[in-house]
């Protein structure tokens, strides 16, 4: 736990002789007003710049609810990213020169100290442009773009269909910039492993499956254009012949511009393929992966941890949870040793869903059903609530993967489009019974949605805190909220708490795992085999998982440590505040100021706790 604790270092002055000279003057203390002004001013110039950089990105404004730049994609170049870095780094100079912090307040500095650490962190991945994977199975473009547009491009005119369509022409400069920048990539000799050239393949196939692409079905664009101008019609907002029209520019979009596109990134990952490596491994052996992948985990943790620290944390939590998981087993009468229990837990029929489209309904009924268990809990641990609405929904086919995690995309800040928890339902027997509950407190409440929902909606902050994303924070949030909701009365079945820890272990793993990967050359079949030796999860599952570690390196380690962190800052408050201490005013304090990296939020629990103790 102390690697957790990110110690800051504390100044102190000695006690002056008598033969000392004299001091110099103290600078008196500022006023309450003083304070107030130099904060209102400051947060006003948070809201003028965020604004400013916000209107770079129509892309984020669409999920934000604005239809500004609505024909737009944003500017995906390196020219771009280096103009936009140079602003912001002149944000930063700006704020230095025209405030004092010293007459902010707290929630003030905070503010400041994040503008600048945002900063300081896009600063320091410039030097790694060339180590990531711009195509892959799990992030990149060919499926984010298609789902872009299908769920979060919303149609209530002709002119946002117009804008649709200009969209769809667009991706083709946008899927460019990124070709770009994907060669320049492989000539440095940074390549994704071939599975992830595979599986960008299947989903670039996937998305220009059908009609107006080929003669059999419609593809999944086609069918959400005609979705849209169908809804239109039934408006009353276009009529047939104009449906015709619009129908026919969104053909020629797709046809001369969009199609072209992805068969030209086809075509560069078919021609890729022969020099990726087939049996995969993580990112230290590429060039300067060493130093990226230390800069991964800094700005995935927020902490300066190392990768053997991170490490060495994963196997005793791996350690310290195997003991839990025997006592659970015993609990439940099971005769057999945990790798045996683990076996049993993924072969039992009783643990699955049929693989049907009933067994699909099912599975998201049941998880709508536990999320709603867990909102009338809700109130006896937290004062601030989401206003937001959360839905389950199956990922769409073109971009659904067999064992693939669960994942949350939020809503608008305005409620106007809900939040969603998304479930890979391709296949049922990679989808656990038992841990069904456990990831639908994680992708929803009192998780995911909970926390992002509550985010978006504060108006005590500046506005860019309110989309600020700090993975360790928002990941060791959720896993923090699988284990609050057991003391909120979730996991009566033992078989369903079984699930909980095999969730907690899954993050454990990830630590040893990620860092095996990345800075100790294990293979692919090196981690697959770890995590089959620790969890009970089923092996496309952990399949899907350890590819995934490999082409997002670091991020995977965010989990555990957050979460950690939050439990090491709740049990620090519950010793200093005893009987003074509410659950309900801890959560809103870590949930009240959006997310932030680890040691600001300690400095946040740390000065309630001081509010508290006076």
């Amino acid at each position: 736990m102390k690697r957790l604790l990110l110690i800051a270092a504390l100044a102190t002055l000695g006690a002056c002789g008598n033969d000392s000279p004299p001091a110099a003057p103290v600078a008196a203390a500022p006023t309450a007003e003083e304070i107030a002004a130099e904060s209102e001013r400051l947060n006003a110039w948070f809201e003028e710049k965020y604004e400013q950089e916000l209107q770079e990105s129509p892309l984020q404004m669409t999920f934000l609810g604005r239809k500004d730049r609505y024909a737009e994609f944003d500017d995906w170049s390196v020219e771009a990213e280096e103009a936009q870095l140079e602003r912001r780094r002149e944000t930063v100079e700006e704020m230095k020169a025209e405030f004092n912090y010293d007459k902010l307040s707290d929630e003030a500095k905070i503010s400041y100290d994040i503008w600048t650490y945002q900063y300081e962190q896009a600063r320091d991945g410039v030097e790694f442009r060339k180590n990531g994977y711009v195509f892959n199975q799990m992030t990149a473009v060919q499926s984010f773009l298609p789902n872009f547009l299908i769920n979060f491009h919303k149609v209530d005119s002709a002119e946002d269909f117009e804008a649709y369509v200009a969209r769809i022409s667009g991706v083709a400069g946008a899927m460019d910039q990124l070709l770009d920048r994907a060669k320049a990539n492989s000539e440095y000799g940074v390549r994704p492993p071939r599975f992830a050239y595979e599986g960008v393949l299947e989903q670039a196939n996937a998305i220009l499956a059908g009609a107006p692409f080929t003669e059999e079905g419609e593809a999944p664009l086609w069918s959400d254009a005609n979705r849209k101008l169908t809804a239109l019609v039934e408006a009353e907002a276009i009529d047939e012949d104009r449906k015709a029209e619009l129908l026919a520019e969104t053909r020629d979009a797709l046809l001369t511009q969009f199609e072209p596109a992805y068969r030209r990134m086809i075509a560069f990952v078919e021609a890729e393929l022969p020099e990726t490596d087939e049996i995969a491994t993580g990112v230290g052996a590429l060039p300067n992966g060493e130093a990226y992948y230390n800069y991964r985990l800094r700005a995935s943790t927020t902490t300066g941890m190392t990768a053997e620290e991170i490490h060495q944390l994963g196997l005793s939590e791996v350690a310290r949870i195997r003991k839990e998981m025997i006592a659970l087993k015993d609990k439940v009468g099971f005769e057999g040793d945990l790798q045996e229990f683990f076996q049993f837990i993924r072969e039992d029929e009783q643990f699955y869903f049929p693989n049907t489209d009933e067994g699909r309904q099912a599975y998201i009924d049941e998880a709508t059903a536990k999320l709603d268990y867990i909102a009338d809990k809700l109130p006896d641990y937290f004062g601030l609530l989401p206003k937001a609405d959360l839905i389950v929904k199956r990922v769409e086919p073109f971009r659904e993967q067999d064992g693939a995690a669960q994942h949350y995309y939020p809503g608008t800040p305005d409620g106007s489009r809900p939040g969603i928890y998304y479930a890979h339902l391709s296949d049922m027997s990679a989808m656990p019974i038992n841990q069904l509950e456990v990831i639908a407190y994680h992708e929803g409440n009192p998780g995911h949605h909970m926390q992002i929902s509550i985010a978006q909606e504060l108006e005590s902050v500046p506005t860019f805190r309110t989309q600020a994303g700090f993975t360790a924070y928002t990941e060791g949030w959720a896993l923090y909220s699988e284990i609050l909701a057991k003391e909120m009365g979730a996991y009566e079945d033992n078989y369903a708490d079984f699930g909980r820890l095999t969730t907690e272990i899954w993050r454990a793993v990830r630590l040893v795992v990620d860092t095996g990967l990345h800075a100790k050359g294990w293979t692919e079949q090196q981690a697959i085999d770890y995590f089959l030796e620790n969890s009970p999860e089923p092996l496309e599952s952990i399949t899907s998982e350890v590819q995934r570690y490999i082409v997002l390196p670091g991020q995977a380690t965010s989990y555990k440590i957050g979460m950690l962190k939050i439990q090491a800052l709740r049990a620090k408050a519950e010793e200093a505040l005893g009987e003074q201490f509410d659950i309900r005013e801890f959560h809103d304090t870590v949930l009240g100021g959006g997310a932030l990296p680890l040691a600001v939020l300690e400095r946040r629990i740390d000065t309630w706790i001081a509010s508290q103790s006076t």
